[in-house]
């Protein structure tokens, strides 16, 4: 039996994603901004390998606080590297308690930042699995896709920052990493995004309206 073994370590990175993304609803990028940081890692003990069996399905369940659970069906024939790393973070608890901190609707919601937090930091970048970065990758981003956000700076930047699009946005295809979609839940991305009132043309959710993840579980 195969499986894809992908080493998932602590790293004290001197670029951290904290997340934005750019752009309009129409014409918009998943891009992450970064800051400096050296502040000791406290997670860096929960880190270990992931595997992935090839002859498994995963699904991701991603619990909102208020709103409800969005079920994600990840394609790891098409996206391994970042499927492994988000079942990895996924499975350490990375993701609880973390929020969607830009939101975009007829475009994305994005979540997945850990700045400000304990877990600030601990991430590994992974290698950007589009077609951009000479990865054949076919995962188009249509409504539902589920996707790695990056920096402007490096194909190869993402960490643990995925979004959701709402509306299919095809000039995200071959520039970012699709590696699932949606099978159940879309009414709770629908909710999410047109309640939203983000603060700028980037879509900024004050700190205090982002919808909280309560945690994101792995299944077969």
């Amino acid at each position: 039996m195969k499986k894809r073994i992908v080493k998932v370590t602590a790293l004290i990175l001197a670029v951290l994603m904290t997340g934005a993304v750019l752009g309009g609803c129409n014409g918009g990028n998943a891009e992450t901004s970064s800051t400096a940081s050296t502040e000791e890692i406290q997670l860096k003990d929960k880190y270990e390998y992931v595997e992935l069996d090839e002859n498994k399905v995963y699904f991701a369940d991603i619990d909102i606080k208020d709103y409800g659970k969005i079920i994600v069906k990840l394609d790891q024939k098409s996206a391994p590297i970042s499927c492994a790393n988000f079942v990895a973070l996924a499975n350490m608890g990375f993701y609880d308690g973390l929020t969607f901190h830009r939101i975009m609707e007829g475009f994305m919601m994005q979540g997945g930042n850990a700045e400000g937090t304990d877990k600030e930091g601990i991430a590994q970048t992974i290698k950007g699995e589009f077609s951009a970065n000479g990865v054949d990758n076919p995962l188009l981003h249509t409504r539902g896709a589920i996707s790695m956000a990056r920096t402007s700076l490096s194909m190869d930047s993402a960490t643990s920052q995925f979004f959701i699009v709402h509306k299919t946005s095809p000039h995200l295809d071959g520039q970012y990493a699709c590696f699932g979609y949606v099978t159940d839940g879309m009414d709770v991305v629908d909710k999410i995004c047109t309640e939203a009132e983000p603060t700028d043309d980037n879509g900024t959710i004050e700190k205090d309206k982002q919808p909280v993840i309560n945690s994101i579980r792995i299944r077969t």
